[in-house]
């Protein structure tokens, strides 16, 4: 009983910003990050030759995959270790030195901290492009700038500017409306064209006549049925279940157009089932290519696991295929294709669980629970955008569209009672998307995430999501009145070399006048900390004092990309931003294939490569496993790294040890950076590993875990 109170107690506490010399200022520390993206040298001013120092761009505090302001700012902690400054006095009538964040062009200065020799957390930097300044003061208590700077460094991001002489190359011209260049026969809707651009973006010069080297498709079928809302199946152990993929007709973007659905739902059903549940799926596929169920983030049998050549054989058209599926634990799960995923899942075909605990108060009360899935389809006025027919397009960046869907419909409603409590729970079905939403008037804590509760509940402005995963947030609706339901981000201008606020209304919560029931708002004040998920996440930072035993290096091999993408490219290599929101630049992402990209997980002690790669662990062991995001690529990304049939914890970041844990299946792997993982090796059988970009996936980035 002591041990656990005392695993308890360590793990409420909140862990401090590291304070101790790290690897920006030590060179011999073999580097968890991109120095060139997360260290910030200190430069003196030429009266100070013998001074100077580093600041270390360390993750946010966040229960999330990034620290990410409310806005879409990313959230950097920094350290400063700074050498050589002299006593402050020694430069007139001054005390101390003090660090000051500021953009560029200085119209925001925000007073950081004291700074003295020797290693000092200086809190947060949240703008795009910042300057750091030291300063020496009168004081320790000014509030501006008042005496002379003696240390100024420049985040990478400043780095990022104009391509002038891209720019005053000659405008892409786009064809006109209606226009099918390349088209070679067919449904005239199945035609290549551009993919429209985001409003105020440049398009990128000297693509004009591009198309992807591989025929365009669209699902045809005469005759399909119209999209339903999505139904809630309640199941109970021993049930069966028919999930039947096949077209349907749905208005996207002000055109009715073809989607896939399951039972004629996008998306498909919401299955409701207990947990250590076993229930009988019969899968019947209507379209027109092989398929399967895949279903995201259970650990259950591997013969049911839905993975092509793998642990069954893809469904042809017209085929079926039954499921026995088992639900060991509680939370929100989600089940999609996993051949052409970048296609057939993007198309519609996918649906979440809600595996009901057994546990009666496994989370805080809550009024009322909401299941909501976010994806988006790419689409123009003539409407949805082709898919690539041999081969994915888009194999760069991914697909990013540009309608974006709640529960696939563009406008999201609820009304509930003023005071209320809802618990919101979010899953991120878009191909490549990763989303920053928030409910601005309304608070927020999250309680769980992938595969179960966090250790600590915590306050959050917005949800991260990166694609595949989910989180629950308890959300509490105190004023009356309209509450937006809306993503915002930065996006990255890389022809303008800007950052650009985008905002989106993806729905509204009404909120009502009638108080709902009472002492609904000290339930909601308090944070919980689960007793088991607290002594079992105390117990296993301890795994963070041994080394990792295995390391992925995530990487690219591009070859044959069009001259202008190749260009515009190597040009861009002075930054990488640590994540994309958004696709600024949609005929550039549009046009590079498989082919032309092949993206690669690759095992360093071997120099094995994607499904090359066969790991075996017995069945039991828990595997610490590094991430490694190769910066030096000339198109870096960062990647929702997706592990089949096990769980995971994060327990660090850019070697910096995670705040909360809880158990995972999917998380991001930021560019430049690492994560480390515990692995906890419960399921026999053959799992795969990769990323959740569906066309990196497509593009090879795979490998096999097996467990005996």
């Amino acid at each position: 009983m002591r041990v656990a109170a005392l695993a308890l107690l360590l793990a409420a506490l909140p862990a401090p910003l590291a304070a101790q010399a790290g690897f920006c200022a030590d060179s011999t520390i073999p580097a968890p990050a991109a120095r060139d993206l997360y260290c910030i040298d200190l430069v003196p001013v030429p009266t100070l030759p013998g001074a100077g120092g580093v600041v270390e761009l360390q993750p946010g505090e966040t229960p999330f995959g990034l620290a990410v302001t409310a806005s879409g700012a990313l959230r950097h902690g920094l350290v400063a270790s700074v050498r050589g400054l002299p006593d402050p006095g020694t430069l007139g009538a001054f005390t101390t030195y003090v660090a000051w964040l500021a953009d560029p062009g200085f119209a925001t200065v925000r007073r950081l901290g004291v700074v003295r020799n020797g290693t000092v957390p200086l809190g947060e930097a949240d703008l795009d492009k910042f300057l750091l300044l030291v300063t020496a003061e009168a004081a320790e208590t000014v509030g501006a700038m008042q005496g002379p700077r003696v240390l100024r460094g420049l985040s990478a991001s400043t780095r990022i500017g104009a391509h002038g002489i891209m720019a005053m190359a000659p405008a892409l011209r786009r064809p006109p409306e209606g226009a099918h260049p390349h088209h070679e026969g067919g449904d005239s809707a199945a035609a290549w064209r551009m993919p429209p651009m985001l409003p105020g973006f440049p398009m990128m010069p000297g693509l004009a006549g591009e198309v992807p080297p591989t025929r365009p498709w669209l699902p045809v079928a005469e005759g399909a049925p119209r999209a339903r809302p999505r139904e809630v199946l309640v199941l109970r152990e021993g049930d069966s279940l028919t999930l039947t993929a096949g077209p349907v007709r749905k208005p996207v973007g002000g055109r009715e157009v073809v989607l896939y659905g399951f039972n004629g739902q996008v998306p498909g059903p919401l299955l409701v089932v207990p947990q250590a549940a076993t229930i009988t799926v019969t899968f019947v596929n209507r379209t027109a290519l092989p398929a399967t169920i895949h279903w995201h983030g259970l650990r259950h049998d591997n013969r049911f696991d839905g993975v092509p050549h793998l642990t069954q054989e893809a469904v042809p058209p017209g085929g079926r295929f039954v499921y026995q599926v088992r639900f060991p634990d509680a939370g929100l799960y989600w089940y999609h294709p996993h051949h052409r995923e970048d296609l057939l899942q993007d198309a519609g075909l996918a649906g979440n669980i809600l595996v009901r605990p057994g546990e009666a108060d496994w989370l805080g009360p809550a009024d009322r629970e909401e299941v909501l899935m976010l994806d988006d389809l790419l689409a123009d006025g003539l409407g949805l955008l082709p898919w690539g027919e041999e081969t994915p397009s888009h194999a760069l960046m991914g697909r990013f569209g540009n309608v974006l869907l709640v529960n696939g419909e563009p406008g999201w409603t609820l009304a509930v009672d003023q005071g209320a409590v809802v618990r919101l729970w979010f899953t991120n079905a878009s191909n490549t998307r990763t989303w920053n939403v928030s409910l601005p008037g309304a608070r927020m804590k999250v309680v769980a995430t992938d595969l179960g509760r966090f250790d600590r509940e915590a306050w959050v402005e917005s949800v991260v999501l990166g694609p595949a995963e989910r989180y629950a947030v308890d959300v509490r609706f105190e004023r009356p009145g309209p509450v937006p339901l809306v993503n915002r981000v930065h996006a990255l201008d890389h022809l303008g070399g800007r950052f650009v606020p985008l905002a989106d209304t993806l729905g509204v919560v009404q909120v009502g006048s009638v108080a709902g029931r009472p002492g609904g708002a000290a339930e909601f004040e308090a944070l919980r900390v689960p007793g088991g998920e607290a002594a079992e996440a105390a117990l296993l930072r301890g795994e963070l004092n041994r080394p990792a035993t295995h390391e992925l290096v995530l990487t690219l091999q591009a070859k044959g990309l069009p001259f202008g993408i190749e260009r515009m490219l190597r040009a861009d290599t002075g930054y990488a931003h640590p994540l994309e929101f958004a696709g600024t630049m949609p005929e550039m992402d549009w046009l590079p294939t498989a082919a032309m990209a092949r993206w690669i997980l690759r095992d360093p002690a071997t120099g094995l490569e994607n499904e090359a790669i066969r790991w075996h662990f017995r069945r039991g062991e828990r595997v610490r496993l590094r991430l490694r995001n190769d910066r030096s690529v000339i198109h870096p990304m960062a990647h929702p790294i997706h592990l089949h049939g096990q769980r995971f914890l994060v327990l660090a970041r850019n070697g910096v040890p995670a705040t909360r844990l809880a158990w995972k299946d999917t998380a991001i792997v930021p560019v430049g950076g690492t994560l480390e993982l515990l692995v906890e090796m419960t399921n026999p059988g053959k799992w795969m590993v990769h990323c959740h970009i569906a066309e990196h996936l497509s593009a090879g980035m795979a490998m096999v875990l097996v467990v005996e």
